[in-house]
């Protein structure tokens, strides 16, 4: 625990020192004291003017996520199950209960509101100490400029500085295989919403400049300024053209845009790409050094996603279900672990080349070593077209795989009770939960919760979603062990009497079993056993050989023209450093992507097919009153333990304040207004003893 202490603490003062820096930059202590002394020490002429941003703004974080890589695998094995018993605990807890459930914010705890204002803070006094500095030694562009021109140019640049302190944390939470997440419990998904926020104001921030210098220009007679492509300074054009993409990529994220028109949504969100290179050609290598740790540990996660992605994964079987939801089970590497509610990204070439969706892996890699299943809940076209095409039976059907991803700890499965709470599809993740529960009561000398499952339901046929609670394998999961209630409410249906007949003719599930296909490849962790030793090492080699290659580069290609009074082209150099940073990452990652390729493949050799059993009976059937012998005792158990009940919905706070555990784990999966409804009443404060934790696949 002392160790793990130490390596928390080094990594805390590191990110602390490195946000004091971004306190300290728009004052005139770093302007007028700090930047003349670390220009005279650290603008060498191997990094000329990049020097000390480097070393302030990029280095620190890159040290970060390094360490950070060598702290997750000394301990996030050891750690994953720990519980914060205590009153150390009880008071870090407190902080987590949410205290605001509203749109389009979501749901925001303590720890996040804080954070949030102490950003906004950040972004006032950046904003206030740029302005101030600025009136104060306010210059004329032309003769012809009035002093409120001036001022009017002034605000509206600095607002652009502080759009740049929001992108210098806009790529930490989509980095999928993030090292610096995991220490503060993040998973990418579950940060979404921070990139949602950061992005919300940076676009705001980036259009609030853009039209303040149209404005600018139109008063001063200086339109032609827009075509301006400088070679000495930051090129107007490519600001206007990353304007123009932002605003369209704005637009299409907009939450009933995103929702109704994902496609158009998910598309033009690739338009990040184009964003990124007009954004950096117009802000110059300097200011690119301020906000590139978050950009490189993207394009380290991006690439090793393109990598892993081209392999093809081994589709075992897939499982129809009457609700129109399938389950697809894959061949799996035995050495790959992961948590409860992680997530698989799938994509199907035969359905759509381009479009990647994640799915919740309902397995667990104890219960089922050599097998990973994802279920896909049939309400989108996309996933209607994959079922359309599973419904014809085929031998084969290509898919690659990225992933999965998931949290790195487990820490509600240690609370006195657990009760989970699900809406339609949102009982997934709680199916990864329960099998977790089910491996670990068999385990000797271990606790597991009492868990208490509230499934909402839209109609009877709905009810076979129970069935996954149970993993298809030719040993029985033992249940009797685990002490589950599970209450399953079909709201639009008032009782089951006139159900019984169509029922008992949709409860046959389809399995389809496909041909083994050489090409096909068990799923395995994209770095093998080690990962996050091998992330580390991709980090650290990647980002000294991109050092190493922009100190050649600038002294033997950019400072010779300097030195002899010419002008280094401003976004050539830019450009250099973009090429570089893709070179890097490339080389280092390939490498030793292909190293651990070699050995996956070894591994994956000695994986033989994996049969799995026809089901035999089905849960759901009896639960819709249907005459169905079931042949298994986890399935009698199974259905002993549910009660269901027609035409209501859930009275959640009654549920929830009934439950009497001094430590209760609330754990909510579903539409918008039951995440919200359960947190506000784990807010209210009416009962000390419920801790809520939600899950969220739509934002």
């Amino acid at each position: 625990m002392g160790s793990r202490f130490v390596w928390k603490i080094v990594l805390l003062l590191l990110f602390v020192g490195w946000l004091f820096i971004w306190i300290m930059l728009p004052t005139k202590t770093y302007k007028d004291s700090w930047t003349p002394q670390l220009q005279i020490k650290l603008n060498s002429t191997y990094f000329r003017e990049q020097g000390t941003n480097l070393l302030l703004f990029t280095f620190p974080i890159m040290l970060i996520a390094a360490l950070s890589c060598i702290y997750l695998h000394l301990y996030s094995k050891s750690s994953s199950d720990q519980s914060t018993n205590g009153n150390k605990g009880q008071y870090f807890r407190s902080w987590k209960r949410p205290v605001l459930a509203m749109a389009p914010l979501g749901i925001v705890n303590a720890v996040e509101l804080a954070f949030a204002a102490m950003f906004i803070a950040l972004l006032i006094w950046s904003l206030a100490n740029y302005v101030c500095i600025s009136f104060g030694r306010l210059h004329m562009h032309n003769a012809g400029e009035k002093v409120w021109m001036a001022k009017f140019r002034s605000v509206f640049l600095r607002l652009g500085y502080i759009g740049n302190i929001c992108y210098a944390f806009l790529f930490f939470p989509v980095t999928r295989l993030s090292s610096i997440l995991p220490l503060v419990g993040l998973t990418s998904e579950s940060s979404v919403k921070y990139h949602i926020w950061l992005g919300h104001a940076s676009m705001a921030l980036a259009v609030l400049h853009s039209v303040g210098f149209v404005i600018y220009y139109a008063v001063s007679h200086q339109m032609i300024e827009m075509l301006e492509w400088s070679s000495t300074y930051v090129s107007n054009m490519a600001g206007e053209i990353a304007a123009l993409v932002a605003i369209a990529m704005w637009c299409t994220s907009l939450y009933k845009i995103r929702r109704k028109m994902f496609e158009v949504f998910f598309y033009a969100h690739q338009l990040y790409i184009l964003y990124i290179f007009f954004y950096l050609l117009h802000v110059g290598a300097a200011y690119t050094c301020m906000i590139l740790p978050g950009i490189f540990l993207f394009v380290i996660d991006r690439y090793l996603r393109f990598l892993q992605s081209k392999r093809r994964a081994r589709l075992i079987s897939a499982r129809l279900l009457p609700c129109s939801t399938i389950e697809l089970t894959f061949s799996k590497n035995p050495a790959l672990t992961y948590n409860p509610t992680s997530i698989l990204f799938v994509n199907v070439p035969s359905v759509s080349k381009l479009q990647w969706h994640p799915f919740t892996v309902v397995s667990n890699s104890n219960l089922e070593e050599d097998k990973l299943s994802v279920v896909i809940k049939c309400m989108g076209s996309w996933s209607q077209k994959l079922e359309k095409q599973l419904s014809c039976s085929p031998d084969h059907l290509q898919i690659s795989t990225e992933g999965p991803y998931g949290p790195s700890s487990s820490h509600f499965l240690s609370r006195e009770c657990l009760v989970m709470v699900s809406g339609g599809s949102g009982i997934t993740p709680m199916i990864s939960i329960i099998r977790e529960l089910i491996y670990r009561s068999t385990q000797p000398n271990t606790k597991v919760p009492k868990v208490i499952l509230i499934s909402a339901f839209q109609n009877t046929a709905d009810l076979a979603m129970i069935d996954l609670l149970l993993p298809v394998s030719s040993t029985p999961a033992d249940i009797s062990n685990l002490d589950l209630q599970i209450e399953a409410y079909i709201t639009r249906e008032n009782g089951q009497e006139h159900n019984i007949e169509s029922a008992h003719h949709k409860q046959l599930i389809q399995t389809i079993v496909f041909k083994h296909n050489p090409n096909d490849s068990a799923i395995s962790a994209a770095l093998g056993p080690s990962s996050w030793l091998w992330l580390g090492a991709i980090i650290s080699s990647s980002f000294v050989m991109f050092l190493l290659l922009l100190g050649i580069v600038t002294r033997y290609s950019i400072y010779p023209i300097e030195r002899d009074g010419r002008l280094y082209h401003y976004s050539a150099k830019i450009i250099w450093d973009m090429f570089l940073v893709c070179a890097s990452i490339f080389i280092a990652t390939s490498i030793i992507f292909m190293w651990q390729k070699r050995d996956n493949e070894a591994e994956g050799k000695q994986i033989q097919n994996v049969d799995l059993p026809t089901p035999t009976g089905s849960p759901a059937g009896l639960l819709c009153g249907t005459a169905r012998e079931l042949e298994s005792l986890p399935h009698q158990s199974l259905v002993q333990a549910t009660k269901v009940h027609y035409g209501a919905r859930p009275d959640l706070k009654r549920i929830l304040f009934d439950c009497k555990a001094s430590d209760v784990g609330v754990v909510v999966c579903g539409p918008q207004s039951m995440r919200h409804e359960v947190a506000k009443i784990c807010a209210s404060g009416l009962a000390e003893n419920l801790h809520f934790e939600a899950i969220s696949f739509n934002w």
